[in-house]
Formats: structure tokens, C-alpha cells, sequence
């Protein structure tokens, strides 16, 4: 990010994107260790864990099922399930804390390697895991209320008024969508402040809510691009490779299946490198300067090094 910070809120869509696709050549050895050792594997396992549970959950699904095994294929699924998810959570967050630190980095000039990288990672984790439980909250209650909503409309709309019933389910899966992508632009947001700033939790989210105010609409095309990118990729993965084998050969769901991850590992990094970038983009068009002596030393107080005084209030808005 080559440009002063206060023309950073100018950048458009399609510009913040190129200059996300531009940050690894300033360190392409970093960016490409962090691919290996993060992205891949949480990409990888985002679209192989449905080759280990297709099995077990078509097995269930049989009629001619032995009920004696029922209850171990449970089980097992249930065990993968929750395997999958920890493995996904961590290795999330840990994409995300890589990242946002060497971002960070290149933007204040500090000094970037891998090993610096994951010196800070314990450190910047913890902070992000507090902010995940928040969104967690969060997103339960939205789930909580979507439920609730869909029984409302059983109960309240007159189920042979087809047409009526069909409308309004169609009205709050939309609201709800909107919310889901406003939640999610939210978390990414609040992640990089949780890096960046000072606060974590509830106050990174605050902190984050605030930012994205006037800067919403480039947050919900940014994240809905991701998240239909990602739904393409799946639903592709999901019909050649898993359910594909009666018209596709081993070698040909092999081909596409690593296609499939190579493009899914391409599409995480760009969208990381993005939730860094707006971060900025949002900063520059409140006018909040930042300080990048003072976002330098935080950044060295992840990895052990005397931080001044004078970080501690790093981030304080500056008028510009």
C-alpha cells in the first residue's frame, strides 16, 4: 500500500482488490509459507472433510441399513463433524492473525519473515479468540431469531394462502441474508481491529460497527462476492468429486478436485489480504490517522520487543 493514508478512502472495489493482489510481492517467500502452512490446509479441509461424512451420512440414509451399526456410524459422524469444525476454527484464526500481522508489517516497514510471523501468532490468537466468542453470541442470537421467526410464520400466516406463506418466507430469508452478511463484514472488521488496536471482544466489535458506517455497501459486495465464490467452488467439488463418481473417472475428480483447492486456497488469500486492506480504507475515510511509529511498536510487543509508552494509545483517532 503504496498510497498516503488519506487517499486510501478514494480506492474503489476493484481497486482494493488490486492493491490486496499486489501486497505479496513485497514479500513473496512470507506469503507464500503462509499459504503452505495455514491456507491450504483450512481450504483443503473445507472441501475434503464431505468426502470422509458423504459416506457415513448416505450409509444412515440407506433403507437397508443395519440398525446395529446405526448408533457407531452416529458416532463416527459426529466425531469427524466436531474435528472438522475445531480444526476449521483454529486454523481460521490463525490464517487471519498471520495475515493481519504481516500486512501490518509491510504497511509500517517493519521487518518481515515468517518466523516473526509466527513468533507473534500466540499472542494475537488469544485476542481473536475472545472476539470469535463475541461473534459467536452474536450469531447465535441471529440464528435464534431466524427459528423463531420461521415458527411465527407457520402460526401466523394461514398455510393455505400459498402464495402469502411463499412471500413472506421469501421476505425473511432476504432480511435475514442482509443481516448475515452485515454480521460477517462485522467479524472480519473486528478481527483486524482486534490485531491492530488496542481492544478486542465487544470493544473490537463496537470499534467496528463504527468504521463501517458509510462504507457498507462496498462491505456487503466484497463479503458477497466471497461467500457466492465459495458456494460455487463447493457446489462444483461437491457434484464432480463426491457425488460424481458414476459419471466422472478417479483421475478426472482427482484433476478438478485439486483445481477446486488450489482456486479455493487463491480466493482465501485474496480475501484475507482484502479484510486488511478495507480495514485501512475504512480508517482513511473517518480521517483517523494511524500512527505508524506507534503501530510499529505494537506490533513488536507481539513479538516480545520494549513497546513505549505511547502504544498504548496507538490508536486514538486523529483528526486529519
Amino acid at each position: 500500500m503504496d498510497l498516503a493514508p488519506e487517499e486510501l478512502q478514494f480506492l474503489s472495489i476493484p481497486d482494493i482488490v488490486r492493491e490486496s493482489i499486489s501486497i505479496p510481492k513485497r514479500s513473496p517467500k512470507t506469503f507464500y509459507l503462509i499459504t503452505l502452512t495455514l491456507i491450504f490446509p483450512l481450504s483443503f479441509a473445507i472441501l475434503a472433510h464431505s468426502l470422509f461424512t458423504h459416506p457415513l451420512i448416505a450409509q444412515l440414509q440407506s433403507p437397508f441399513q443395519d440398525p446395529s451399526q446405526t448408533s457407531h456410524e452416529w458416532t463416527l459422524l459426529l466425531v469427524i463433524q466436531f474435528c472438522y469444525l475445531i480444526f476449521l476454527f483454529a486454523f481460521s484464526l490463525l490464517s487471519t492473525a498471520a495475515l493481519v500481522f504481516t500486512v501490518a508489517s509491510l504497511y509500517t516497514s517493519k521487518a518481515v519473515s515468517f518466523s516473526s510471523t509466527i513468533s507473534a501468532i500466540p499472542k494475537v490468537f488469544k485476542r481473536l479468540f475472545i472476539t470469535f466468542l463475541w461473534v459467536t453470541l452474536l450469531m447465535f442470537i441471529y440464528n435464534f431469531a431466524f427459528v423463531l421467526s420461521l415458527v411465527l410464520l407457520v402460526i401466523a400466516v394461514d398455510t393455505d394462502n400459498s402464495f402469502l406463506f411463499f412471500f413472506s418466507m421469501i421476505v425473511i430469508l432476504l432480511l435475514f441474508l442482509v443481516v448475515h452478511v452485515y454480521i460477517t463484514a462485522l467479524w472480519h472488521l473486528a478481527s483486524v481491529v482486534s490485531v491492530l488496536e488496542p481492544v478486542y471482544g465487544f470493544a473490537a466489535m463496537k470499534k467496528s460497527y463504527e468504521l463501517l458506517k458509510g462504507r457498507v455497501k462496498y462491505a456487503a459486495v466484497l463479503v458477497s462476492g466471497y461467500l457466492i465464490i465459495c458456494g460455487v467452488i463447493s457446489g462444483v467439488f461437491s457434484v464432480v468429486v463426491v457425488h460424481g463418481g458414476d459419471v466422472y473417472g478417479v483421475f478426472s475428480r482427482i484433476v478438478v478436485g485439486g483445481f477446486l483447492v488450489g482456486v479455493l486456497v487463491i480466493v482465501n488469500l485474496v480475501g484475507l489480504l482484502v479484510q486488511s486492506v478495507f480495514y485501512y480504507v475504512c480508517k482513511s475515510y473517518h480521517h483517523q490517522g494511524i500512527d505508524k511509529t506507534a503501530l510499529h511498536d505494537h506490533l513488536g510487543g507481539y513479538l516480545g520487543e520494549y513497546v513505549p509508552l505511547k502504544s498504548s494509545i496507538q490508536m486514538e483517532n486523529l483528526d486529519v
